[in-house]
């Protein structure tokens, strides 16, 4: 694992010379993600490449658009927690070649999307992490996809006690998405590389 992802750092050190190379990290919720990336972007770093992280759950729509829609739990949150068309129009075709971006960020505290103007270096990692990734709309916008494969078992005992009391949203909200996400878009076989958690 640790020569792996070594080779891996260095690869895409020598790939975002002159270049934008965009990572994805996939996974599902609680799988690691957010720890990885942290430690990807150290390296990176200390190697003095510039990276810029977008985290998918910054990009989230109001909780008017994703909750009692009358479709079901599941749906609204595969389907409505994100806008794919418009990130996919003002994220992923834009993301490559862009100076800067002009992107809706959710902000937790107001339940609202503000717009915000971000201005990314032309030689540098962009990295993207977040579930969901694989989705067929946003699949070939990255250079390299990572996939962190991690038990249903594992990522419920990382969720704060009081987030586990609410069992049947994870029955009918995240887990059905989930299952549907695994079953048609298949992230495992589709990623580049799969880390698979084990604790």
């Amino acid at each position: 694992m640790k020569d792996q992802f070594f080779n891996l750092m260095k690869w895409m050190t020598h790939k975002a010379e002159g270049r934008r190379f965009i990572l994805g990290v996939d996974g599902l919720s609680r799988s690691g993600k957010t720890t990885l990336v942290e430690k990807i972007t150290r390296r990176l770093s200390f190697a003095h490449v510039p990276v810029y992280v977008f985290h998918i759950d910054d990009l989230i729509t109001a909780s008017t658009s994703r909750y009692h829609t009358g479709y079901p739990e599941w749906y609204e949150y595969y389907y409505l927690q994100w806008e794919v068309d418009y990130l996919t129009k003002q994220l992923f075709q834009k993301i490559r070649t862009s100076e800067s971006l002009q992107l809706l960020i959710y902000n937790a505290e107001e339940d609202e999307q503000t717009m915000h103007t971000i201005f990314l270096p032309s030689s540098c990692v962009v990295i993207i992490e977040g579930v969901f990734l694989q989705r067929k709309e946003w699949r070939g916008y990255f250079d390299y996809l990572v996939y962190l494969n991690c038990s249903r078992e594992i990522r419920f005992k990382r969720e704060k006690e009081t987030t586990q009391r609410n069992f049947c949203k994870f029955i009918n909200r995240y887990w059905k998405a989930e299952d549907f996400y695994l079953k048609t878009e298949k992230p495992l076989s589709s990623a580049d590389h799969v880390i698979h958690i084990k604790t």
